[in-house]
């Protein structure tokens, strides 16, 4: 039999467990999904294919995108409501983003910070004044998406909405370790070193259980309620991305565990499922922090700016990546000059912009112009072609001049899928024809969710966790539907 291809019901004579919900994967997504059905008073069984949850949510930097006013960006003197969060993300989050989900994810975004902290994951009442990544230490709210920058700036008034939780440094981990304790108070089952890779289906279609396999052999668990798959992304799987987001092919950091492998999209597209987005991808490179580095300019092969320097870290990488091919010099003068927090370094140094368009092999004339028209606004403190902001607009007159190396070759690409399996926002797996495929949800990074291709740092875990306990709602609501053998 292919791999991923569906079973049918009627030819298991015997089920080996059986359950009200199964949730297939146990990052972030799959253990809201447990945590909200088995609260729900379903039997729930988890079943997941690493020796331990957490995943790549327990890989991430812990940055939980939640706004509209939360507790702690009362305590900071924050102002926002879900109306200017849902400007932006419909506006950061394109083109083509879900509305419906976008709506559903600011509107309940307070509830779901406030249920987090009602699981054991603690938030300091704190910001962080350095934008871009998860603060070094224990404070929480950050801007993480452009918000305050241009275009974002000029649509939605401009809120720190990433929330990191109350650990010093990177808090997937801790985020995890809070999130498994919390379904470790529950009556959910835990089934680890189990890969799934068929879904069961009975005669009319419905999903009603899954196959999978332990060192020990085949396991048929039967599903009363429904399946849940919350089992990641692509990333891992050379020919999907091959297929579906070539452009990301090229990134030279994968995001995710080799888990991310697609197992979740491809059964269910075993079952009829639909996909949508499956060629965007979020982009990152480390230019910053310190945000004040972007007082350079970011010019590409042929000495031209292509974005103003202080965008959002992801949709830099992306423009880099897809817009310019990884052919990009980041550039500073002696006054502007420092090394980021990465350790990157210029690895050209001239006394001219003229000795510096020579040396990166530019077009001649191209990087002398750029250089003269930039500092020729700077001086005034403007930047009106690409907008920056005028706290970081100064001239680049001072030589030497140094080139830190935004190449493929000498910057890291990061990368992670975005698109996946087409869901409504109660988590239910829709078919090409709008249909529901009844007893199958999914949520998390199997799914195409708020970011539709743009993104802002934050966005998975916080889709994960919010469209993962709907999606465990939704299957403990239906659990006497199930059945089938």
């Amino acid at each position: 039999m292919r791999a991923y291809e569906a079973l049918a019901a009627s030819s298991i004579d015997a089920w080996d467990r059986e359950a009200d919900v199964v949730v297939v994967g146990l990052g972030c997504a799959g253990a809201a999904a447990a945590i909200e059905a088995s609260e729900a008073g379903a039997r729930v069984l988890v079943l997941e294919r690493a020796s331990g949850g957490g995943g790549t949510s327990a890989n991430s930097g812990g940055l939980i995108y939640l706004g509209g006013g939360t507790a702690v960006q009362k305590a900071c003197d924050v102002e926002d409501d879900p109306e200017e969060m849902f400007r932006f993300l419909m506006a950061a989050c394109g083109p083509g983003p879900d509305e419906a989900k976008i709506r559903v994810f600011c509107d309940r975004s307070v509830e779901l910070f406030d249920w987090l902290e009602s699981h054991g994951v603690p938030f300091k009442r704190s910001s962080y004044p350095e934008p871009g990544k998860e603060p070094p230490t224990d404070d929480c709210l950050v801007f993480s998406g452009g918000e305050d920058g241009w275009p974002y700036a000029s649509v939605a008034k401009p809120a720190p909405r990433a929330h990191k939780p109350q650990a010093p440094g990177a808090a997937g981990a801790f985020l995890m370790q809070k999130l498994l304790a919390a379904l470790g108070r529950t009556d959910a089952e835990v089934l680890e070193d189990a890969r799934v890779d068929r879904l069961v289906c009975d005669a009319e279609g419905r999903v009603v259980g899954v196959v999978a396999h332990r060192v020990e052999g085949e396991v048929r668990v039967r599903a009363r309620g429904g399946v849940i798959l919350t089992a990641g992304g692509f990333i891992s799987n050379p020919e999907m991305v091959a297929r579906y987001a070539p452009q990301i092919a090229r990134a030279n950091w994968r995001v995710g565990t080799d888990n991310d492998d697609g197992g979740g999209i491809l059964m269910a597209q075993a079952v009829g499922a639909d996909t949508v987005r499956m060629d965007a991808a979020s982009v990152t490179i480390p230019l910053y922090p310190p945000k004040r580095i972007c007082r350079g300019v970011l010019v590409n092969a042929h000495g031209q700016r292509f974005i103003n320097e202080d965008a959002y870290a992801g949709l830099i990488g992306q423009r880099a990546l897809r817009e310019q091919g990884g052919r990009c010099w980041h550039l500073l003068d002696a006054e502007t000059y420092e090394v980021n927090e990465v350790d990157m370094q210029a690895k050209v140094v001239e006394d001219s912009w003229e000795d510096l368009e020579r040396a990166l092999e530019m077009p001649e004339g191209s990087l002398v112009a750029t250089m003269e028209l930039y500092n020729r606004h700077a001086r005034a403190g403007r930047d009106p072609v690409f907008h920056k902001r005028e706290s970081l607009v100064t001239p680049l007159d001072t030589p030497p001049f140094g080139a830190l190396d935004v190449t493929l070759g000498g910057c890291v690409y990061a990368a992670f899928t975005l698109g996946g399996l087409r869901t409504t926002p109660a988590g239910e797996v829709l078919r090409t024809d709008g249909s529901a495929i009844a007893g199958l949800y999914a949520a998390g990074r199997t799914t195409s969710g708020v970011a539709a291709d743009g993104y802002a740092s934050g966005v998975s875990l916080a889709d994960g966790m919010l469209f993962g306990r709907l999606a465990g709602a939704s299957a403990a609501s239906h659990r006497s539907a199930g059945g089938g053998s």
